[in-house]
């Protein structure tokens, strides 16, 4: 009876989105209004939608003439979510080379590191991308471009940004530089880690015009250059992959050294330094569910890190490894997991709403419900941070996006009556019977 009541449910607010004033003007009522701000959240309120715009959060909002209602019966309403750092746009199969454009290889075939920071793959995005519906759907409306850092690259992987998964072509916000650094990427700088602060030392020196353009020595081209110094002086985000806790701490000093604005993606071991990262203001975006010794890296993992962080005043936000792209609607698992393990659920929120769009300069845009934002906004069956809760309705722009991808439409038609086909039945190539 739950399973029909939440159906229902979806199909009256897919109707009254669907129906009479325009597409944008919108009053959900009586929601538990997860805001993601200072105002905490609001039971039994109402947000009032106008031209893609939220106009007004409160209690008893009059409905203006013609505009929709939905009523949320109480349910939770949030912010679309965070997807973490993935490469939604530039791959659709992770096996399919001519499907992935995440990562720069010119050195692959000579084996000699190309440096190339000004490579950014937002140029690849694709809006139209089957993986976005699938994520969208499951409440996730914006994610960060990773840049890989594969053999025959560099350490430094290039530049991404944030886009929002609304089929718009443009990312937001200013571009994040990846960088990877520890044992994964020992092999791009002749097989020590410690090289690694070498090099990063000798591309700012580059950067800064202290190495001649034409030196034997320089790794960088003119454009190159230009892409890195903005990087410098406490200008744009810097994410950094990295996991040891010895690391990390060569990363604080080079990072206060240098004066780059840094995040650190993975930290696997970043609890063990959680007072120094608080104090450097570095956010830190972990995967909690890494709690086992994956490599030599990340001996300390452990359940409690996000938990032991946040206690220590560092922005947590979450990302995953492994396959991000296709599972990146799982990116609330990560947070429940990290909730269950000690960190306070309104941080476990705003791990994939307040802290990803302030450390990424999009707190303007995404991230929260308050007035004047987007009306960006995803009506939940129950906690949103619990595997068995699922995402009702999602607005972007004010706009009803249908609750439709790829797999709902294969699990459909598998699901379909064995009929003949001219019936409405399975295609010829699905013989009833299972013949």
């Amino acid at each position: 009876m739950k399973r029909l009541s939440l159906t229902a449910l979806a199909a009256a607010v897919l109707a009254l989105a669907s129906a009479g004033a325009p597409a944008q003007d919108l009053l959900v009522r009586n929601a538990r209004v997860h805001t993601a701000t200072a105002q905490g959240t609001l039971d039994n309120a109402d947000v009032l939608i106008g031209a893609g715009t939220i106009r007004a959060i409160g209690n008893g909002l009059a409905a203006p003439a013609g505009v929709r209602v939905v009523d949320a019966g109480g349910r939770p309403l949030t912010p679309t979510l965070f997807g973490g750092i993935t490469e939604i746009g530039l791959e659709e199969v992770s096996a399919e080379e001519s499907t992935v454009d995440a990562s720069l290889a010119l050195g692959a075939e000579t084996k000699q590191m190309v440096v190339r920071p000004e490579f950014d793959v937002t140029l690849a995005y694709n809006p139209a991308s089957v993986l976005i519906p699938v994520s969208r759907i499951e409440g996730i409306g914006w994610t960060l471009l990773g840049a890989g850092t594969p053999e025959g690259g560099s350490i430094i992987g290039g530049q991404g940004g944030v886009v929002r998964l609304d089929g718009s072509a443009d990312p937001i916000g200013n571009r994040v530089l990846f960088v990877r650094l520890g044992s994964q990427a020992s092999g791009l700088s002749g097989k020590s880690r410690a090289a690694q602060w070498m090099l990063l030392d000798q591309l700012i020196d580059e950067a800064r015009g202290r190495i001649p353009l034409d030196a034997n020595s320089a790794l960088l081209t003119p454009a190159g250059r230009r892409g890195l110094l903005r990087y410098l002086d406490g200008g744009g985000r810097v994410m950094v992959g990295i996991d040891r806790a010895a690391d990390i701490r060569q990363l604080l000093r080079w990072s206060k050294r240098q004066n780059v604005r840094i995040a650190i993606a993975g930290g696997a071991e970043a609890w063990q330094l959680a007072a120094d990262i608080a104090a450097a203001k570095v956010p830190v975006f972990v995967d909690p569910l890494a709690n086992l010794p994956s490599s030599f890296d990340a001996i300390h993992s452990s359940f409690e890190n996000a938990a032991r962080l946040a206690a220590a005043g560092v922005q947590v936000g979450f990302s995953q490894g492994g396959d991000a792209s296709h599972n990146a609607r799982k990116i609330r698992q990560l947070a429940g997991n990290a909730v269950a393990h000690g960190l306070p659920w309104e941080q476990g929120l705003a791990g994939l709403t307040t802290v990803p769009a302030q450390a990424l300069g999009v707190a303007d845009r995404v991230g929260a419900i308050a007035v004047g934002r987007r009306a960006d906004l995803v009506l939940w069956s129950g906690d949103p941070l619990e595997v068995d809760a699922v995402a009702l309705q999602v607005w972007m722009n004010g706009q009803a996006v249908p609750m439709r991808s790829r797999q709902t439409e294969l699990r459909d038609r598998y699901l379909r009556p064995q009929l003949p086909r001219d019936q409405g039945g399975l295609p010829r190539a699905y013989p009833a019977g299972g013949e």
